[in-house]
C-alpha cells in the first residue's frame, strides 16, 4: 500500500456549525426542551473534535478503526471525521549529526567517524506504518551505513598505494557513496536523503600517536626523495656547464669527488660549513 491523499472539509464551516449546535443546546435547556439538548451537545462535541490545523510542511495521517484512510498535506484549517485517529508527521528537512563511533577501515585500522545527514519524510504511509519509529530507524541505519562505508575504503592510502580513494581524500565520491547507501536503507521508511557527508574522521585514540609518526615519516621520506632528485639534477647541470664552457677539465676521480661534495651540500638538512682549499687543485 502507498500514500493516499485526502481533501478534508473546510474547518470554518464546521466551526460555525458546532457553535450553532452549542447555541441550540443552550436554548433547548432554557426552553426546557431536554430531549433536544443532549443531541445538540453531542453533535457539537463531535464537530469540534473533528477540527484540525495543518501547518506548512506538516502532514496529518488519518486512520479509522485500524484502516489507513489517507494523508492531508495541504496546510490550513480543516474538519475531518471525528473518529479518525490523527497523527501529525513533519515534512520539514531535518539534520541528524551522529556522534563519532569507533569502526575498522578496510585495512582493519580502528578509526573514529561521524556523519551529518539531512533528510525529510517523503512517504508518510511508510514512515507511519512500515517502521516502528522512523526517527530511531534513521539513527540506527546511519550507523550501519557508516560501518559499511568504513569497511570499503581505507582511512588513507599510505598502506595501499594502488588504492586511489580513501576516506580522508575521497571527498565528493565518498559522500555520494554514503548518500546512495543511506537512500537504499531509508527508502523502506519513506525517507528521502537530501545530503550526507563525513563530518568527523580521525584515527582511534590508541593508535593515533603511532599513525601520526608514520605520516610524518612518510612526509619526510617524500621530501627527501624530491631533494635528492633536485640535487642530482643540479650536479648534472653543474658538470655539463663546466664541460661545455671549458672552465676546467675534470677526470673521473675529481668528478666523483665533486659529485660527492655537492650532494652532501645540497642534501644536508643542516647548514654546511665550506672549507676553502688554499693550496693547489691537486692537493
Amino acid at each position: 500500500m502507498k500514500e493516499l491523499s485526502i481533501k478534508p472539509q473546510s474547518g470554518a464551516i464546521a466551526l460555525l456549525v458546532g457553535l450553532a449546535l452549542t447555541a441550540l443546546g443552550a436554548w433547548s435547556i432554557w426552553a426546557e426542551l431536554f430531549i433536544i439538548a443532549p443531541f445538540a451537545f453531542v453533535i457539537a462535541l463531535l464537530t469540534f473534535v473533528g477540527l484540525t490545523v495543518v501547518n506548512p510542511n506538516e502532514s496529518v495521517v488519518a486512520v479509522l478503526f485500524g484502516s489507513y484512510k489517507g494523508t492531508v498535506k495541504d496546510n490550513g484549517f480543516f474538519w475531518m471525521n471525528p473518529f479518525y485517529v490523527k497523527r501529525k508527521i513533519s515534512l520539514r528537512a531535518r539534520n541528524n549529526e551522529s556522534q563519532p563511533i569507533k569502526v575498522n577501515d578496510k585495512l582493519g585500522n580502528p578509526i573514529m567517524i561521524g556523519i551529518v545527514l539531512v533528510w525529510r519524510v517523503e512517504d508518510t504511509f511508510k514512515a507511519a506504518f512500515e517502521v516502528d519509529n522512523y526517527e530511531l530507524f534513521v539513527k540506527i541505519q546511519s550507523e550501519s551505513a557508516i560501518r559499511k562505508l568504513a569497511g570499503i575504503y581505507p582511512y588513507d592510502t599510505f598502506d595501499d598505494e594502488h588504492m586511489d580513494i580513501s576516506l580522508r581524500s575521497g571527498g565528493d565520491e565518498i559522500n555520494h557513496q554514503l548518500e546512495r547507501e543511506l537512500s537504499e536503507r531509508l527508502h523502506m521508511a519513506g525517507i528521502s536523503v537530501i545530503e550526507a557527508r563525513i563530518s568527523n574522521l580521525a584515527y582511534s585514540q590508541e593508535i593515533a600517536g603511532a599513525m601520526l609518526q608514520r605520516q610524518q615519516a612518510t612526509a619526510i621520506v617524500a621530501a627527501r626523495i624530491r631533494i635528492v632528485e633536485g640535487a642530482v639534477g643540479m650536479v648534472e647541470l653543474a658538470l655539463d656547464q663546466l664541460s661545455s664552457k671549458k672552465i676546467i677539465e675534470l677526470d673521473d676521480e675529481r668528478k666523483a669527488a665533486m659529485v660527492s661534495n655537492l650532494l652532501v651540500v645540497l642534501c644536508s638538512d643542516r647548514a654546511v660549513s665550506p672549507v676553502v682549499n688554499a693550496g693547489t687543485l691537486n692537493q
